[in-house]
C-alpha cells in the first residue's frame, strides 16, 4: 500500500471512483423511475411506516427539498437515531461534506472540498466557540446520541448568521413539545481498539453510556428533554513527523561539522540548486486516556398558541491524558552529505549525523464546553412574527505538559567511550518515489535500546497553555406574511461579542549537569523495562525503527528537580499572548415569494445583509534577556517590565442574496442562487504577539540564530475573505426513498492571503536590533472556485423480497480551484516599503481544506429485525494550515476510510448494534513543506463498538 505514487497513483484511483460514481448514478436512475409505477397515489405510500437509515434518508431528502436555499441534511424524528458515533462521521455522510480526521475520528468539516475555514458552523442557530483557535467546531463535544438534525446550507440568504463561503453546518437538538411524545432510552456501548490492545498492561477496552428523557406536562404546554453521555475510551497514536520548520538549503555549499548552509531570501532567483530538510525527525509513542461527560438539556413552554419559548443548555467536559514517548534525531540539518533530490527539492536519500534523544512527556487536556440560549417566539396576530434569542458559548482549554530530554554523549552513562567517541551518531535517511513512508537508519553500531547511551544534558520543561473562547450574542426577527407577489416579508438585526485569550507559559528550561555518578544512579533508577508498546509502526512499510530505550518521567522528574511537577508560573504574562475582541453588528432584510411564472410555480427569496466588524487586538511586549543554559547555548527571557501595544480593525461588508426555485414538474426542482459571502479569519491569526521559536527543542547559540525566530503569532489587521457566488441545480425526486441531482457552483474570490515582512525593533540584552517579522495580509489578487456536486439515493422495491430491503446513496463533488496561499518562508513575500513582490523558490498552495474529489458511498439493507450499512468515504489531498496562521504549509495526503454499522431489534424497544470504524487502518500522511515531501505518517487503527438500546 505505501509503495504507490501518493500524487498519480491517487489521481488514477480518483478518476475510476469519479466514473463508478458516474455509472452508479446512471443505474440508479431508471431504478428510480421503476420505483413510481402508475396509480399509486400518495395514501398508498403515507400507509407504510418506515424507520431506521431508510426513514433518516426519506426525512433528508424531504429536507433538501422543502427548504428555499440550496440545502442538504441528514435528520431524524427521533432521538438517538442518527447513525454514527459522533456528530462529526454522520456530516460526513450528507453530499459535499468530507472531515479530516484526528485520533481516529471525525472533526474538521470540508464543505464542496473547501475546509473549516471557509465554513460556518451554528448550533441551534448559534455561533458556537471551541478550543483550537479557529472557528470551527470541535464535533466531538457533542455526542451524536443528544442530536436529531442536521443541515447544511450550501448557498447564503439574508436571514442566516453570516460566515460561509463554502456553506453554513446547523446542527440541532429536539424541541420536547414539537417531538410530542415521552421516551426514556438507554444505551451503552463498549469500545475495543485493536491499538490499544497493542500497549503493555491495557487491553484496548473502553465504553460510552447514553440516556435520554423526553416529557410533557400541563396538557402538553411545557415540555422537557435531557440527555447526558459519558464516555470513557482510549485512542493510542503511532507517528513519525519532522519538525514544523523547514529549511532551504544550498546543494552547492557542503558543509560538515556544522547546519547546512541556508538558502538565503536574498539569493533567490540566482538559481541555485536547493534540497528541503526539516530541523528534526521524530518517532513518538502515545498511550492515552480518553474521558468525557456531556449533559444536553431543553425546556419549552408554549402558555398559547401566542407564545413559544425555548431553553436549552449543553455541557461538555472532556479529559485525555497522554504518555509519549519520543525518539528524536534533533539536528537534522547537521553534517548533511550524499544528499539525493529532485527537480523541486525533495530528499530522496541523504547521511547525517546528529545528537539523539529519548525524550518522555506527560500531557493532559482538559476542554469544557458550555453554550447555550433562550429563545421568545410571540405571535401578536396570525400575520406578525417576533423572535427575540440571547445565547453564550463558552469553550475553556487547558492543556499541561512535562517534558524530560536525555541526550547521547561521547561517553554512556558508566563513563565507557562508545565507539563513536561524538555526542552525535550517523544515520541515513531513505524514502523510495512515491512512497509517504522514509527509512531513517541509525548506524547499526549504535543500539536503540541500551539506556546506557541516553544521560546526558537532562533538560526539563514544564508548560502551560490556555485557550479561552467566549462569544455572547442577542438577535432579533420579525416576520409578516403577505398577499400579493411577495408571501412573507422578514427583517433582524444581530449583535455579538466574541472574546478569544490564549497564553503558553513554560516553567523551565531546566538544564541540569549533576555528577555522572547521579546520572548514573538516576538512568537505573527510572528506566523503563520495556518498550510501552509491541509493533511498533509494524504497517508502515520501511520503518527500521520500532523500539528504542525509555524512561519514567515521574521518576526522572522526582528524582533530578526534587518533584514530579514544579506547576505553571504563576506570572502567565509572555509577549506570545493573544487578546482578541471582535464585536459584529449586523442586519438584513428579506422578502420571500411564492407565485407562478406561466405553467411553472417559482419561490424563493431576495434580501440583503450588512455586517459591521469591530477588532481589538492587544499585545504584549517587553525586553529580552540572555540567560546562559551552562552547556555553551543561552536562551531568550522576558524581563518582569510589559507594555501592552493595542491593533485596532474595522470592516463593514453588505452581502446580497437571492434564491429561486422553479418548479419545472410535479417531481423536478430547478434551483439558482447569486449571493455574496464572507469568511473570518481565525480568532487565533488576529493576535498581536509575538513569539521566539525553537522548533527543534535545542537552544541559540548565538544571537543571530535568536533574532531569526522571531515571528507574529497573528495578523489583527486581516480582514474577512470575500466572494461572489453562484448556483444552479437541478433535483428530481421520483419517490419518498429516492432522489438524483447535480450542482453546478462558482465562486470568485476578491483578495487572497500574502506573507509580508515588517521591520520591528525589539530590545535584547540592552540592546536595540531590529528585526524582520513575518506576517500575513489581505493581497489583491482575484481567484475563483468552480465545482459540480452529484447526488443520487434510492432503495431498489422494485427487488424480489427480501432484496427489497437494499438502498443506496452516493455523492462525488469536484472542484477546481486557482487560489494561492505562500510559504511563510519559502514563498512570494510582499515588501510594504518598495511595494513589491519578491518571488519564492516553492510553489504556493490553494485553499485551506480544499480538496479536488470528494466521493461518498453508502449501501444498506434493512428487511425485519436487521438493519446494516456500509459507509465509505475518499477525499483528494488538500492542504491544512496550522492554527493561528504565519506558519509553513502542510498538505495531507489523500485518505479513504470504510466504515460499517449493524442493528439487530432483539425486542420491542430493544436493539444490539455494531459499528466499526477505519476498519482498513487507513493511516493519514502529511507533507511539507511542498506536496511530496513526506513529514509525517499517523496511524490510530481501528474502532469497534458493540452495545444495547433500550427505548420506553
Amino acid at each position: 500500500m505505501n509503495s504507490r505514487n501518493p500524487i498519480h497513483a491517487r489521481t488514477r484511483r480518483t478518476v475510476l471512483l469519479a466514473s463508478a460514481c458516474s455509472a452508479l448514478i446512471a443505474t440508479v436512475a431508471p431504478a428510480m423511475a421503476q420505483e413510481a409505477p402508475a396509480g399509486a397515489g400518495p395514501e398508498e405510500d403515507d400507509a407504510i411506516i418506515v424507520t431506521g437509515i431508510r426513514e433518516t434518508i426519506q426525512n433528508s431528502i424531504n429536507t433538501k427539498r422543502e427548504e428555499t436555499a440550496i440545502v442538504d441534511a441528514l435528520s431524524s424524528d427521533d432521538i438517538g437515531d442518527i447513525p454514527a458515533i459522533s456528530v462529526g462521521q454522520a456530516i460526513q455522510t450528507i453530499t459535499g461534506a468530507t472531515t479530516h480526521r484526528e485520533k481516529g475520528d471525525a472533526s474538521e468539516i470540508a464543505l464542496r472540498g473547501l475546509g473549516p475555514f471557509l465554513s460556518n458552523s451554528t448550533f441551534n442557530g448559534r455561533d458556537a466557540t471551541n478550543g483550537s483557535g479557529d472557528r470551527s467546531v470541535n464535533f466531538n463535544q457533542f455526542p451524536s446520541e443528544l442530536v436529531n438534525n442536521i443541515k447544511i446550507y450550501k448557498t447564503q440568504q439574508a436571514s442566516l448568521v453570516e460566515g460561509g463561503v463554502a456553506g453554513t453546518i446547523e446542527i440541532g437538538t429536539l424541541r420536547p413539545l414539537d417531538f410530542g411524545k415521552r421516551r426514556i432510552q438507554a444505551e451503552v456501548k463498549a469500545q475495543y481498539n485493536p491499538y490499544g490492545d497493542r500497549i503493555v498492561g491495557s487491553g484496548g477496552i473502553g465504553w460510552r453510556g447514553t440516556l435520554s428523557y423526553v416529557d410533557q406536562f400541563a396538557n402538553d404546554t411545557i415540555g422537557i428533554a435531557i440527555g447526558v453521555q459519558r464516555n470513557d475510551t482510549n485512542n493510542p497514536e503511532e507517528t513519525y513527523a519532522a519538525s514544523t520548520t523547514w529549511t532551504a538549503c544550498r546543494a552547492d555549499i557542503v558543509v560538515t561539522n556544522n547546519n547546512c548552509t541556508e538558502y538565503g531570501r536574498d539569493d533567490y532567483g540566482e538559481g541555485h540548486p536547493f534540497y528541503l530538510v526539516p530541523n528534526a525527525y521524530t518517532f513518538r509513542q502515545i498511550s492515552e486516556t480518553d474521558k468525557r461527560d456531556a449533559i444536553f438539556g431543553a425546556i419549552q413552554w408554549r402558555p398559547s398558541d401566542q407564545f413559544n419559548i425555548n431553553l436549552d443548555v449543553q455541557y461538555s467536559d472532556r479529559t485525555f491524558v497522554e504518555s509519549r514517548r519520543d525518539l528524536n534525531i534533533s539536528e537534522a540539518r547537521r553534517s548533511l552529505t550524499n544528499v539525493v533530490y529532485d527537480e523541486n527539492g525533495i530528499v530522496q536519500s541523504l547521511s547525517g549525523q546528529s545528537a539523539i534523544e529519548s525524550n518522555g512527556s506527560e500531557l493532559s487536556r482538559a476542554e469544557e464546553y458550555l453554550g447555550g440560549g433562550l429563545s421568545i417566539e410571540w405571535q401578536p396576530s396570525d400575520r406578525l412574527t417576533l423572535i427575540i434569542d440571547g445565547s453564550y458559548s463558552r469553550t475553556i482549554r487547558v492543556e499541561d505538559e512535562r517534558n524530560v530530554r536525555l541526550r547521547t554523549d561521547p561517553t554512556d552513562v558508566n563513563g565507557v567511550r562508545t565507539v563513536f567517541n561524538n555526542m552525535r551518531i550517523p544515520y541515513t535517511y531513505e524514502i523510495a518515489p512515491g512512497s509517504f513512508v522514509p527509512t531513517i537508519t541509525i548506524d547499526p553500531r549504535f543500539d536503540l535500546n541500551n539506556h546506557d547511551l541516553f544521560w546526558d544534558d537532562a533538560r526539563f520543561r514544564r508548560d502551560q497553555s490556555r485557550r479561552h473562547n467566549k462569544i455572547i450574542a442577542g438577535r432579533f426577527d420579525a416576520g409578516y406574511e403577505m398577499d400579493g407577489f411577495f408571501s412573507k416579508l422578514s427583517a433582524g438585526v444581530r449583535w455579538s461579542e466574541m472574546t478569544f485569550r490564549d497564553y503558553d507559559v513554560r516553567n523551565g528550561d531546566f538544564n541540569l549537569n549533576p555528577p555522572i555518578a547521579e546520572d548514573r544512579r538516576i538512568n537505573n533508577l527510572c528506566r523503563n523495562r520495556a518498550f510501552p508498546q509491541t509493533d511498533f509502526l509494524s504497517a508502515a512499510d520501511g520503518n527500521a525503527i520500532t523500539s528504542w530505550a525509555t524512561f519514567d518521567v515521574d521518576c526522572l522528574f522526582r528524582e533530578y528537580m526534587g518533584s514530579e511537577d514544579p506547576g505553571a508560573l504563576e506570572d502567565k504574562r509572555s509577549p506570545a499572548n493573544r487578546d482578541v475582541t471582535e464585536r459584529t453588528l449586523a442586519g438584513y432584510i428579506m422578502a420571500d415569494y411564492d407565485v407562478d411564472l406561466g405553467s411553472f410555480p417559482v419561490r424563493g427569496n431576495i434580501g440583503v445583509r450588512v455586517v459591521k466588524t469591530d477588532v481589538t487586538s492587544n499585545g504584549l511586549r517587553s525586553e529580552f534577556v540572555l540567560v546562559d543554559n551552562g552547556d555553551g547555548t543561552f536562551r531568550l527571557e522576558t524581563t518582569d517590565d510589559f507594555e501592552t501595544v493595542t491593533i485596532k480593525s474595522r470592516s463593514t461588508r453588505i452581502l446580497p442574496s437571492v434564491n429561486a426555485i422553479f418548479e419545472v414538474a410535479p417531481n423536478t426542482l430547478l434551483r439558482v442562487a447569486g449571493y455574496r459571502a464572507m469568511s473570518r479569519p481565525a480568532p487565533s491569526a488576529l493576535g498581536a504577539g509575538r513569539t521566539f521559536t525553537l522548533d527543534d527543542g535545542g537552544s541559540f547559540t548565538n544571537i543571530e540564530d535568536a533574532i531569526d525566530n522571531v515571528r507574529a503569532n497573528g495578523s489583527p489587521r486581516l480582514k474577512p475573505l470575500m466572494s461572489w457566488n453562484a448556483d444552479a441545480a437541478i433535483e428530481w425526486y421520483p419517490n419518498k426513498d429516492s432522489i438524483l441531482s447535480a450542482t453546478l457552483y462558482y465562486k470568485q474570490f476578491n483578495g487572497g492571503f500574502q506573507p509580508v515582512v515588517f521591520d520591528e525593533q525589539f530590545v535584547i540584552d540592552g540592546q536595540t536590533v531590529t528585526v524582520p517579522v513575518t506576517q500575513t495580509r489581505n493581497s489583491p489578487d482575484k481567484s475563483r472556485i468552480y465545482g459540480l456536486e452529484l447526488t443520487a439515493a434510492t432503495r431498489f422495491s422494485f427487488l424480489p423480497k427480501p432484496l427489497d430491503g437494499l438502498g443506496a446513496k452516493v455523492s462525488y463533488n469536484y472542484a477546481d480551484s486557482n487560489f494561492e496561499n505562500e510559504d511563510v518562508r519559502l514563498g512570494d513575500q510582499f515588501d510594504p516599503v518598495t511595494e513589491t513582490v519578491s518571488e519564492g523558490i516553492i510553489p504556493p498552495a490553494s485553499l485551506s481544506g480544499y480538496s479536488k474529489h470528494v466521493l461518498s458511498a453508502q449501501a444498506y439493507y434493512e428487511i425485519g429485525p436487521v438493519s446494516l450499512q456500509a459507509i465509505y468515504n475518499y477525499r483528494s489531498k488538500y492542504y491544512q494550515d496550522f492554527v493561528g496562521g504565519n506558519s509553513q504549509l502542510r498538505f495531507v495526503g489523500p485518505s479513504e476510510t470504510v466504515d460499517f454499522r449493524a442493528s439487530l431489534d432483539l425486542m420491542k424497544g430493544v436493539s444490539l448494534r455494531f459499528e466499526a470504524l477505519n476498519i482498513f487502518n487507513e493511516p493519514k500522511a502529511t507533507y511539507m513543506p511542498i506536496y511530496g515531501s513526506s513529514r509525517q505518517y499517523h496511524y490510530y487503527g481501528s474502532k469497534y463498538f458493540i452495545g444495547i438500546r433500550a427505548r420506553i
